[in-house]
């Protein structure tokens, strides 16, 4: 049973590390993209939304764009881009962002680094304290368990 107070804790902070990565991940590649010094018309595919949560906890839905342009080269790369502007549709010209070797990675966000590392900034804090939480939770379980063992074996 003891186990649990610790799995559990370092499950979340497997997945508070996840999340950590894929953000520092997603802003390198748009950083990346905005510093490639390339852009491309694109033609908005198509547009779509995702929900999520639900039940006790708050839905949120997240608008999603389909982009297809044509690089340089003349090679067409088609990706999916989300949180884009709700007033660009199907069938929209919009103006991407992409470097030479990872135009997949391309966005049509236009270049905001101020806005793009505040974001990046406040959820590596978030998920840095989350992480603080569990491992103070597992101190404060460990120290709990050895003081009734303590008393136990007195």
């Amino acid at each position: 049973m003891e186990a649990l107070f610790y799995v559990i804790p370092l499950l979340m902070i497997a997945l508070a590390v996840f999340g950590a990565v894929s953000v520092v991940r997603r802003s390198r590649q748009v950083s990346g993209a905005w510093s490639g010094g390339l852009t491309a018309e694109a033609t908005c595919l198509r547009t779509y939304t995702t929900t999520g949560g639900g039940g006790e906890s708050m839905v949120h839905t997240t608008m999603h764009h389909v982009y297809e342009f044509t690089t340089r080269e003349g090679r067409a790369v088609r990706f999916d881009e989300a949180n884009g502007p709700s007033t660009t549709v199907q069938g929209d010209l919009v103006t991407v962002y992409y470097a030479a070797d990872h135009p997949e990675q391309a966005t049509a966000h236009a270049p905001a680094p101020g806005k793009l590392a505040a974001g990046t900034g406040c959820l590596l804090t978030f998920f840095g304290v989350f992480i603080l939480f569990c491992l103070g939770f597992m101190l404060m379980v460990h120290g709990v368990f050895s003081v009734a063992d303590d008393f136990l074996h007195s």
